[in-house]
C-alpha cells in the first residue's frame, strides 16, 4: 500500500462513488453506496460520510492526505458550497467542504465534474506534457475544463469555464436547458444526437433499417447510443447523423483554439469516446473554422479516465 493516497469522491443523484488513487494516478480501490437525493440535506451528507467511512475502514492501513469530492452544479469551487443542483435538491447553498471537514477531519476540496476531469488528464492522463489544457466530457450533456501550469482556470467568480454552452448556431432552437438558442449541449450531447436522428428518421424512414431494429421498431427509443451502434454496423442515417456532429464539433473546437490555442485538447465521457472515430474528419476540416493556421497542428486526444473519470479527477482536486 502506497505510503500516501488521495480520497476521490464522485457524488451522483442516486450513488456516491468513492476510490484511493495513488500520487501517480493510478486508482487502487472503489466502492459505492446509495445516494437518497431528495431527502434531506444531512441524509444526503450522511451518504457521502458512508462511502468515505468505507474506504478508509476496507483500507485501514491507508494514509490519506486529503479528500476531494466532485458533485453536480451549480457550486462555488472557491468555497466549497453546493449552489442549487437540480439533481441534487437536498442541497441548497449547503457548505459540503466545511461540513465533511468537520466530520472526517481531512481537507477537502470540492468541484464539478469537468474541471476535476480536466486536471486529472493534465496531471495524469491524455494532457501530461502540455501547458495549456482544454478538456471536454462529452455525454448526456456538455462539460468544460481549463487548466493552465497544472492548475484550473476558473474565470473571475469561479463559475467558468461553461464551453459546453457557447452558441455555435444562433439559429438553431434552444435544445438545453440553459436556454441559450443553438449552444453546443444542445446540438452534439447524446441527447441532441438521439433527437436528430429522430427527426430524420421521421422524414425517411426508409434509410435507418439498422437504427429502428436496434430501437425495436420505436422511432422514439432512438437515443445517441443506439446511434453509435448503427453507425458501427453501417447504417447510412446514423452515419450522416455522426458526420453532421463532427462538423458542429469542428465549428465549436475551432472557435477554442482561436480563443486559447490550447497545447493539447483532450476528449472525454461516452459520447466523447464515440466522436473519437471522427477525430481524423475533424482535423481535417478544422483549418475551415479557425483563423490560426497552424491549427490542425493542435493535438486531439481520447481521455485516458473513462467510467473512472469521476474518482480519478476528484483525487486530482487534493492537489491543486
Amino acid at each position: 500500500m502506497p505510503e500516501s493516497l488521495l480520497l476521490g469522491v464522485d457524488i451522483g443523484g442516486t450513488k456516491v462513488a468513492a476510490g484511493l488513487v495513488t500520487p501517480a494516478g493510478e486508482i487502487i480501490y472503489k466502492t459505492r453506496v446509495p445516494m437518497k437525493a431528495d431527502d434531506s440535506a444531512e441524509m444526503g451528507l450522511a451518504a457521502v460520510a458512508a462511502a468515505i467511512a468505507t474506504t478508509r475502514n476496507d483500507n485501514p492501513s491507508a494514509q490519506i492526505s486529503g479528500i476531494g469530492v466532485i458533485s453536480p452544479g451549480p457550486l462555488d469551487p472557491r468555497t466549497g458550497v453546493i449552489l442549487n443542483p437540480p439533481n441534487l435538491p437536498c442541497w441548497r447553498n449547503f457548505g459540503l467542504a466545511s461540513a465533511l471537514e468537520a466530520a472526517c477531519g481531512f481537507p477537502v476540496r470540492v468541484d464539478n465534474d469537468a474541471n476535476a476531469a480536466a486536471l486529472a488528464e493534465a496531471l495524469w492522463g491524455a494532457g501530461i506534457g502540455f501547458r495549456a489544457l482544454f478538456y471536454a466530457t462529452l455525454g448526456t450533456g456538455v462539460g468544460t475544463g481549463v487548466v493552465f501550469d497544472r492548475h484550473l482556470y476558473y474565470g473571475r467568480t469561479g463559475a467558468g469555464p461553461e464551453g459546453g454552452h457557447m452558441t455555435i448556431d444562433h439559429r438553431a432552437p434552444s435544445n438545453c436547458g440553459c436556454g441559450k438558442p443553438g449552444c453546443v449541449e444542445g446540438l452534439i450531447s447524446g441527447n441532441a444526437i438521439g433527437a436528430r436522428a429522430r427527426a430524420k428518421i421521421k422524414s425517411d424512414p426508409g434509410r435507418a433499417a439498422r437504427l429502428l431494429q436496434l430501437a425495436g421498431g420505436d422511432p422514439a427509443k432512438v437515443t445517441g447510443e443506439i446511434v453509435g451502434q448503427a453507425w458501427r454496423h453501417g447504417d447510412p442515417l446514423a452515419t450522416e447523423v455522426l458526420r453532421e456532429t463532427a462538423g458542429l464539433m469542428t465549428v465549436w473546437l475551432g472557435n477554442i483554439v482561436d480563443l486559447l490555442e490550447p497545447d493539447a485538447i483532450v476528449i472525454g465521457g461516452g459520447v466523447g469516446e464515440l466522436m473519437s472515430q471522427w477525430f481524423d474528419y475533424i482535423r481535417e476540416h478544422l483549418p475551415r473554422w479557425s483563423i490560426i493556421q497552424c491549427c490542425h497542428e493542435t493535438p486531439l486526444l481520447l481521455a485516458r479516465y473513462k467510467a473512472d473519470a469521476g474518482i480519478a479527477g476528484a483525487a486530482a482536486l487534493c492537489l491543486s
